[in-house]
């Protein structure tokens, strides 16, 4: 996941770079990252800062959405 790169601008309209797909033995996975404050009752207050976010990381298998 460190290392993907391909954010076309339809699965990225807003240049976030928490969104991608890619393809594995045949499968189509989707991943995602969520940035929660550090409670993890809301959004964070601002995503960009570590110190105020606690981020989340969901992988999954496209036939699963």
């Amino acid at each position: 996941m460190r290392d993907f790169s391909d954010f076309p601008p339809e699965s990225d309209p807003w240049g976030e770079h928490d969104f991608g797909l890619f393809g594995y033995d045949g499968q189509k996975i989707y991943w995602k990252i969520d940035c929660y404050n550090l409670d993890k009752t809301a959004g964070s207050p601002n995503p960009a800062n570590a110190g105020v976010s606690h981020r989340v990381l969901t992988i999954m298998l496209s036939s699963g959405y």
